[in-house]
């Protein structure tokens, strides 16, 4: 069977190039349910050891590289929900629940209010305090609105699950993924969706670790700054074959943005490098490609989730659980409000099976028998980037142009919500100098209720790294002022769990 599935890769990839040249709809393969459905769980389990073994190595090694020797990948209490994987949880749960693959982003926004309020950093942690005054997805995710969505790793941690439904299809992988990740990201992060997306729907069909990142960059907008670290680990790897830590090196000296600050730990530029530096260096070998991310560093449980479902996909969880790893299959929810509590590992990825057979139906693909084997046909795609580079300016002068009226309105008849999310939007906007010369009492009452909403404040004043503090200054220009203290993730959902007094939790004036 295996030389069948790599004739049939071979020939898939030969027929994407010529479709591609030729602009023809790409054909169908053939592929046998049993390896499909193995590959989805190979995926999921791949994900979840990434992420949890990742976990004590997350953020320990920034200046330096780690030097773990031996690693075995493990699970011997299952797994636990983890933001690396029950973000996607909670989506692909009510995916499957209202039979649809993109939820109305409308509904996004009460599945997050619902049961997405703590075990959130970030650009995931600033969006959904966006959506406390407001603010809806996909705005939460704009640049102009969110200045973490500028760099955060959100676009590539919260996006491996959804590669998972699309096989052989990255174009549909990557419109899936970023549907659900530009809640909270946007520019750059975006295309680090596109790419591991892609990578991960090719993995499917292809065994060659080269060649499944060569799909990926070639899933990415081209003017890309991550296109440009791909290819620069690329160089390094030639260079130093045999020396992961003298590409670590050079990573770190280019692509440092802030002296090792927030965005240095959090961003796409170090993280994405380090990713395709384990992907090279491991050469193919699940648990030392495991073993290099943590050790290269940075945000390592984001990193070899990603690296883990691309290999577990490649392998196969037959494979995997041959390894003779201590696996118990459980998933065990301990973050997400209103989800199940009694989820394994297979009943996860049962859905993800159930799903990838909605998407392929969709796209014209079905599932048949063929020489006495039952097969899924699947309607392959070209390779080729869906979403091309945002651009700040343009991106906040077309919501100046859409948001305008509906800003003045809410500010002048609004409810304290909907005045609070004006005053929040025309600062961001530039907008709030001539509102508040205009309509200076209807401006102060907004910015009153703007005040009152404590989470949101504690994200513009908080944080060290220069688009947010670009940010801030405007706000203290408008005249806000900065909270007496900053709150913790689990003081801030405590808060709101026992209906605590706001004003009385965070007074800012």
């Amino acid at each position: 069977m295996e030389r069948i599935r790599l004739i049939i890769a071979a020939c898939l990839l030969i027929a994407l190039g010529k479709t591609e040249a030729k602009g023809q709809n790409p054909k169908a393969i053939q592929v046998p349910v049993a390896e499909i459905q193995d590959r989805i769980r190979g995926g999921l389990l791949g994900q979840m050891l990434g992420n949890l073994n990742g976990i004590p190595y997350e953020f320990k090694y920034i200046e330096e590289p780690g030097n773990l020797k031996n690693y075995i990948p493990a699970l011997p209490s299952g797994a636990y929900t983890d933001d690396d994987t029950d973000f996607e949880w909670v989506y692909i749960y009510n995916m499957q629940k209202r039979r649809t693959v993109m939820l109305p982003y409308e509904e996004i926004n009460s599945l997050w209010k619902e049961r997405i309020n703590r075990n959130i950093w970030c650009s995931n942690r600033y969006a959904r305090y966006l959506m406390d005054i407001g603010v809806k997805p996909p705005y939460t995710g704009y640049i102009a609105l969110n200045p973490w969505a500028e760099f955060n790793v959100s676009g590539q941690f919260l996006s491996e699950t959804f590669g998972l439904l699309a096989p052989a299809m990255p174009q549909t992988a990557a419109k899936i993924g970023l549907h659900y990740t530009k809640v909270a990201i946007d520019h750059e992060p975006a295309q680090t969706t596109q790419l591991f997306t892609s990578m991960i729907s090719m993995a499917f069909i292809e065994k060659d670790i080269n060649k499944i990142l060569e799909a990926g960059m070639a899933s990415i907008d081209p003017q890309s700054n991550t296109l440009k670290i791909i290819n620069d680990v690329k160089q390094w790897h030639r260079q130093y074959p045999t020396n992961w830590q003298d590409t670590r090196r050079l990573l770190k000296e280019k692509y440092t943005q802030e002296n090792s600050r927030t965005r240095d730990r959090n961003g796409t530029e170090l993280n994405t490098g380090a990713i395709i530096a384990a992907l090279l260096y491991g050469e193919g070998d699940f648990a030392e490609t495991m073993k290099l991310s943590f050790n290269l560093g940075w945000d390592a449980d984001c990193n070899a989730a990603t690296l883990g479902t691309i290999l577990g996909v490649r392998d196969g969880y037959r494979k995997m659980m041959s390894e003779g790893w201590m696996i118990v299959d459980r998933y065990r929810n301990t973050t997400r409000d209103k989800m199940p509590m009694d989820e394994t590992i297979t009943s996860f990825a049962d859905r993800l099976i159930d799903l990838f057979e909605l998407v392929n139906e969709s796209k014209g693909g079905k599932k048949l028998t063929a020489n006495q084997v039952v097969v899924y046909e699947i309607r392959t795609e070209p390779l080729a980037p869906v979403l091309p580079l945002a651009t700040f300016d343009n991106q906040k002068a077309d919501l100046r142009k859409d948001f305008a009226k509906e800003i003045t309105e809410h500010l002048l008849k609004g409810t304290k919500e909907q005045k609070a999310q004006a005053a929040y939007m025309a600062v961001c906007l530039d907008m709030d100098n001539s509102l508040s010369q205009k309509y200076p009492r209807e401006w102060d009452q907004a910015c009153f209720e703007l005040s009152g909403y404590w989470r949101v404040m504690d994200n513009i004043f908080f944080g060290d790294f220069k688009s947010l503090g670009r940010l801030k200054e405007k706000f203290v220009n408008a005249g806000f002022k900065k909270p007496s203290k900053h709150y913790t993730d689990k003081e801030l959902y405590d808060a709101v769990a026992v209906w605590k007094d706001p004003q009385e939790l965070y007074p800012s004036n």
